[in-house]
């Protein structure tokens, strides 16, 4: 049954709280509606139009009679209070065959994070066998920006199509892209695969979140979204300790991308047999919906984003910030993200429902301090992933396969708390102490690595990236539920998509901004100590190219050299503690909601 707590305002100022039942509401003088049955659909119309004619948004849903919203009245308002989802929705799937369907699915997003973060410690070797030492951000960069720039297109397509298709067809253009890395006999065509790999990987990450979605109940989703924060987590710390293992091994460096395939072949009838088939629109032509899609939106979007995330990556580290090239990128990135805005809140060439960019949830405080949180997290452990092998590379004269080594006590603690966070928030409902303890947390861990020196004990620097672990865990993966809770049905998958981009842009940016902190930096003191060592030298031993230049230097040297770099890593945390106070401030703003489990009270967008 479901139960409305009424605070009712009358005209002379007093108030009275009592609980309604949904017909009692219904019924009620007060609240001006007649339904003959609330179960029913055009009775839910009914009530949402009879209202007094105020402002009022509900959601229904038939399947299990449940009901959300937040109505305003004249002069009383209606808080709604449901179980949510207080019986599982039907699965055709169960036993064994769900959870081969799980892990199949989960294994795609392992192999995404993968990917992003192996060529870390394959820089070296790749650059040794092509050479374009020039070229070496694109390894990452063409990955990001691919993936970034093309998850709010597959947002929309998951939410007009057939999801299990479209998912298929996102790892095969995924191992596509693996299987041309593998084999590349150049940088160009390096990069090229890699740019393709991140279109489907962040096709097959979205299809994921969107798979769990239609799979699981409300109450039961926030565990299994922490279980894509538990395989992403995994990728990552795996890829620079698997990329590290094979570039020394007699295999060689290639098998780095062919492992994928022989994984997404292991996967592929589960992802054949398994994986339900739910069309959103039944009976609409495929061609109708394919002309409904906002390829307008989806072009501006996507070369903005391209011209945006190409300067602040390139820019002071393969051209000078002040150079034309980068000028002219950011100068394009302004115009095309103006004449993206004026395209989607005008509809041009589209429609409003079609929009490529979900507009109105630019009116949500939740939907957008969660996309604030996430953008941030993707800083948080994208940053110390990437800095924390380099600290060990310099300091401890780490290979590849330990350096990615040191990384596990890191991840491993915000796997484990992404999947805490899964499961406690599924039984308590409340999501923003997470945000707020986390936030204190990864301040504290990251406001201490900054202080380290090439000195620092092993158990300290762990100790530390052991605390912004903890912290990061324990919202990293919570805004993907969240948000699907407080938007409607058919959001969803736009939704998700708007989080995803959320947290490719904070990686993407975050690492931009630390590689140029690094770089510039480290650079500009070590040509201070070595005046007659060429830029180009100093620039390739600090980005990872094999180089005996500071093996080989005298120990006093040696020491300044180091110090150099450790406190050029040291500024990198500044990204960090600035992301965590982020999610410290924004979290206070949050609404002290409870969306999951028991009675959750929804507050409307």
């Amino acid at each position: 049954m479901v139960e409305f707590k009424m605070l009712l305002t009358e005209p002379h100022g007093c108030c009275e709280r009592r609980p309604y039942t949904f017909d009692q509401f219904l019924s009620s003088s007060r609240g001006c509606a007649r339904a003959t049955d609330p179960r029913k659909p055009s009775s839910m119309r009914r009530a949402k139009h009879a209202l007094c004619g105020a402002a009022c948004s509900v959601r229904a849903d038939v399947d299990d009679y449940s009901v959300r919203g937040c109505f305003q009245f004249r002069d009383m308002s209606v808080e709604v209070n449901r179980d949510q989802d207080p019986e599982p929705r039907p699965r055709n799937l169960s036993g064994w065959k769900w959870f081969l369907f799980i892990s199949a699915i989960l294994f795609s997003t392992f192999l995404y994070a993968l990917d992003a973060t192996v060529v870390a410690v394959l820089q070296a070797v790749i650059v040794e066998e092509f050479g374009h030492v020039q070229d070496l951000a694109w390894l990452s960069v063409a990955f990001l920006l691919s993936a970034t720039a093309t998850n709010l297109a597959w947002g929309r397509v998951y939410g007009n199509f057939n999801a299990k298709w479209f998912y298929i067809f996102h790892v095969f253009i995924f191992e596509v892209g693996s299987a041309i890395c593998g084999a590349a006999p150049s940088m160009n065509v390096m990069i090229l695969g890699r740019a393709i790999a991140g279109v489907g990987g962040s096709g097959q990450y979205i299809g994921c979140m969107t798979l769990i979605a239609a799979t699981t109940t409300m109450t039961e989703r926030p565990m299994y979204v922490s279980l894509t924060g538990f395989s992403w987590g995994l990728g990552t710390v795996l890829g620079p300790v698997i990329g590290g293992a094979f570039s020394e091994s007699s295999v060689g460096w290639r098998w780095a991308f062919y492992i994928n395939l022989f994984i997404g072949a292991a996967c592929a009838p589960a992802y054949i047999f398994l994986i339900p088939s739910k069309d959103p629109r039944p009976g609409t032509p495929f061609r109708a919906r394919a002309a409904e899609m906002d390829y307008a939106g989806i072009i501006l979007q996507a070369a903005a984003l391209a011209a945006l995330l190409l300067a602040v990556n390139l820019g002071g580290v393969t051209y000078p910030w002040n150079s034309g090239r980068i000028i002219a990128l950011f100068v394009v990135a302004g115009v095309l993200f103006i004449a993206l805005g004026v395209q989607q809140v005008w509809s041009i060439f589209t429609t409003t429902p079609r929009r490529i960019i979900p507009v109105h949830f630019f009116r949500s405080r939740t939907v957008l301090m969660l996309f604030s949180c996430t953008a941030a997290s993707g800083a948080l452990l994208f940053v110390p992933t990437y800095m924390i092998p380099i600290f060990f590379q310099f300091t401890r004269s780490d290979g590849p396969l330990d350096a990615g080594v040191r990384l596990l006590p890191f991840i491993a603690v915000i796997i484990v708390f992404i999947i805490i966070n899964g499961a406690l928030m599924s039984k308590l409902g409340y999501y923003m102490p997470w945000f707020l303890t986390g936030g204190v947390l990864v301040v504290i861990g990251s406001a201490l690595m900054y202080t380290i020196d090439q000195e620092a004990s092993e158990s300290r620097v762990y100790g530390y990236t052991v605390l912004m672990g903890v912290g990061t865990g324990m919202f990293a993966q919570a805004g993907f539920s969240v948000a699907q809770a407080v938007v409607d049905a058919a959001d969803i998958a736009p939704a998700i998509a708007f989080i995803t981009l959320a947290q490719f842009v904070g990686i993407t940016l975050s690492l931009a901004i630390a590689n140029a902190i690094l770089l510039n930096s480290s650079q500009t003191k070590i040509q201070q100590i070595l005046p007659n060592v060429s830029p180009a030298a100093i620039q390739g031993a600090i980005l990872g190219v094999r180089s005996s230049l500071v093996q080989n230097l005298a120990p006093d040297v040696k020491t300044r050299v180091l110090g150099a770099i450790v406190n050029a890593i040291d500024k990198t945390y500044i990204l960090v503690i600035a992301g965590g106070a982020l999610v410290t401030v924004l979290s206070l703003g949050m609404r002290r909601e409870k969306l999951f489990g028991g009675a959750a009270g929804v507050a409307a967008m």
